[in-house]
């Protein structure tokens, strides 16, 4: 059965949402917040996430960055916010369609239908293992020598950009973004503190890195 993780902090509209797809032979989990949605994926990955934008704990853009970190499953967002820039914004962010609140259920199942047969096969839970440490994209873990290495928050969403994108360049305005919003397009001296952080963790000779690289005056680099 093709499993589907609904998220929707509104009990009426998930219970909706739930009956209908299991009618419709559609194995379905739910969550009622982003963290709840988060942790639902990576310990038994869907094969589709249909994610209401208004979660109490984060908004649903973030969960959608959140689960891009590690996996191409289709996304399916809900939303009462009908903005064009609002949209721009879910679908950049790689949600794969959008459906705006109020909406018929024959539609949500068409275009949950035509997601499935967009998507690609996606490798579950990705683990990228360098020489010296180990990332777990999914379960949000770096090892190093067989022990777990405590990051904080915005190191690891520093590390999983730029692990994201390994070997290619990421510009300091891009990780910035990213990690901190479009707000601190300037502020460069964030990085060099969290990547230098991040090197004494877990580079061997954090003064000479091999895997968390700078193009100086540019961006970073990940060398697996």
């Amino acid at each position: 059965m093709t499993r589907v993780l609904v998220v929707d902090d509104d009990p009426a509209l998930l219970r909706a949402l739930a009956i209908n797809l299991r009618a419709r032979h559609f194995d379905v989990e739910t969550a009622v917040d982003g963290a709840g949605a988060l942790r639902h994926a990576a310990s038994q990955p869907p094969d589709l996430v249909v994610l209401d934008l208004g979660l109490p704990d984060m908004d649903g853009v973030e969960v959608v960055a959140g689960l891009r970190g590690w996996t191409s499953v289709p996304i399916v967002v809900l939303s009462a916010r009908d903005s064009q820039w609002t949209k721009v914004d879910v679908l950049d962010a790689g949600a794969d369609d959008y459906v705006t609140k109020p909406f018929g259920m024959d539609e949500l199942l068409a275009r949950i239908r035509a997601a499935l047969r967009r998507a690609t096969p996606s490798p579950v839970a990705p683990v990228v293992s360098t020489a010296a440490f180990t990332v777990d994209l999914a379960a949000h873990r770096v090892t190093r020598k067989g022990s777990v290495v405590r990051l904080t928050p915005t190191e690891w969403h520093v590390l999983e950009v730029l692990v994201r994108n390994p070997g290619k360049l990421v510009t300091q305005q891009q990780l910035l973004r990213e990690v901190w919003g479009p707000a601190y397009d300037e502020q460069t001296n964030y990085l060099r503190v969290y990547l230098a952080q991040l090197r004494r963790k877990l580079e061997p000779t954090p003064a000479r890195p091999r895997h968390l690289v700078t193009e100086p005056g540019i961006g970073y680099r990940f060398e697996p």
